[in-house]
């Protein structure tokens, strides 16, 4: 009777097309989350403090409090993609909600009057600063047929190393190879038992290999869906010294959780082609944690003008991928459906640490009446790096995001003008391409609005944020790689009730 293998658990040296760019990237962004007060000024918080999510900028903020409190948010997302691909356009919304925040302070003021140091603040702050669900669906006219994706890959290969052996099992040569040979020759096995390729000739050590599909075109339907969150736990400790300046300083634990499935069909070959209808699905599983610490000053100039800066360190994450694959076609083999996503490939546990940022803030107060402020953010992510860095799969995408990466400004102002219990506020945010050709993900701009009441003892804030982004994301690395252009709309409506002790 056929084995059926529910859970493999290998670890498999992923040669060429592991982690790449993109994972860094993804996890190396923070998009603008925290309470509806933060999101509804832009983020613009380095040298205001005085709000939870504000230890996210300058963690000298909590020393702003004047009391004690506690905040929860809670946030109904809305996403809108526009994938155009091979000049077919197409629509996607996904629609989420989440408690996105939620944190505390805890303000002990100095007995004496006449002390240099006026109060002392520990605070917590949970935020989600990604919320990973999104979808998209592409479909188009290709000249890039998958058969391209596993010939880059077999090219080379010698045939007879990616056969089955006898009584061997389909499922787990596939683990065996992708453990053993990599994954390059894992993709040829699939390939080839998927029959999309073929050897040249009868010789079983030939390492050249043809296509079995024969097209100008071919008509593709992809998707891409994709789950989880990257959120923090920050535990903050600041001081006020006299009246002129707050210090303060966090550590941050990061956790991520995040599921990425791609689903690609083709149909409308040549109607003499021995393969007419091909699916390959991949699904990619990553979780893991990271450390990070911040520390910052806000300087009280006088009563109107403040000025804050802060340096964020690098995110060092610790993090796990699995990894798995089906695919049929007209020709395959019969025991294909036995190599499913219940056959599971598993990474080595893996580092990224992404590049530290520096924050320099100015606010002008208005009295009770309102404020204006605004940060400058720098980060250069051609720094960020893959670890170890003495992989040779990874020195290569090092060398990628050191060459194709460039450092980033981003630029956030605020403001809110309060009329009696009633506060008002309006935002702006953007932030420039961490490509340095601009293109493969546009510049991100972002406007934000709300509403605020104090009731005295607590406070209910209501904020909305839009950010828009053009992005070029491929279906593959290699083989199919003609990008698919996104222009993607996220917009935040969040709610905050904060209670003050």
């Amino acid at each position: 009777m056929k084995k059926y293998l529910t859970f493999v658990a290998l670890s498999l040296c992923f040669i060429g097309s592991a982690q790449n760019i993109n994972d860094v990237l993804r996890y190396s962004n923070e998009n603008l989350q925290g309470t509806a007060r933060f999101q509804a000024m832009g983020g613009a918080f380095g040298a205001l403090g005085g709000d939870l999510s504000s230890l996210n900028i300058n963690p000298a903020g909590s020393a702003v409090f004047n009391n004690s409190l506690i905040t929860l948010s809670g946030s109904y997302y809305s996403r809108d993609n526009d994938a155009s691909y091979f000049g077919t356009l197409n629509n996607t919304s996904f629609n989420d909600t989440d408690l996105n925040q939620i944190g505390g302070a805890f303000v002990f003021k100095t007995l004496d009057d006449d002390a240099d140091w006026k109060k002392f603040t520990l605070a917590f702050n949970y935020d989600v600063t990604q919320n990973f669900e999104n979808r998209i669906l592409a479909s188009g006219q290709s000249t890039e047929g998958v058969d391209n994706y596993f010939l880059n890959f077999a090219q080379g290969i010698p045939f007879n190393s990616i056969l089955l052996q006898e009584g061997e099992f389909i499922e787990d040569a596939y683990l065996d190879i992708g453990a053993n040979q990599g994954f390059a020759s894992q993709q040829a096995f699939l390939g080839y038992y998927g029959r999309l390729i073929d050897p040249v000739g009868d010789d079983d050590s030939t390492t050249d290999y043809v296509s079995n599909a024969t097209y100008s075109s071919v008509n593709q339907q992809f998707s891409r869906t994709t789950a989880g969150y990257n959120s923090k736990f920050t535990l903050n400790a600041a001081s006020q010294y006299r009246d002129i300046l707050y210090i303060g300083g966090s550590l941050n634990f990061h956790s991520i959780f995040y599921d990425r499935l791609d689903q690609l069909r083709e149909r409308g070959y040549d109607a003499d082609s021995e393969i007419q209808n091909t699916t390959f699905d991949n699904f990619l599983r990553t979780e893991g944690n990271g450390f990070s610490f911040s520390v910052g000053a806000i300087a009280k100039l006088n009563d109107y003008v403040r000025l804050g800066g802060s340096y964020q360190s690098p995110i060092w994450y610790r993090l796990t991928d699995d990894f798995s694959q089906r695919i049929s076609s007209d020709l395959a083999d019969d025991d294909i459906g036995f190599i499913d996503f219940n056959i599971i490939n598993l990474f080595d546990v893996y580092r990224i640490k992404t590049p530290s940022k520096l924050t320099g803030s100015m606010a002008i107060i208005f009295g009770k009446n309102g404020l204006l402020s605004f940060d400058y953010g720098y980060q250069d992510f051609s720094q960020a790096e893959l670890r170890p860095t003495n992989d040779v799969s990874f020195q290569t995408v090092n060398a990628q995001i050191s060459n194709e990466l460039a450092a980033v400004s981003t630029f956030r102002l605020g403001g809110e003008y309060r009329i009696k219990q009633i506060s008002l506020r309006g935002g702006y945010r953007f932030e420039q391409s961490p490509y340095a050709n601009g293109n493969t993900i546009d510049d991100l701009t972002g406007f934000s609005a709300g509403i605020g009441y104090n009731f005295g003892g607590s406070r209910l804030d209501f904020g909305i944020n839009r950010t828009e982004q053009d992005i070029n994301e491929s279906i593959f690395d290699t083989g199919v790689t003609t990008p698919i252009m996104i222009n993607r709309i996220l917009t935040n409506a969040t709610l905050s009730y904060t209670l003050n002790f």
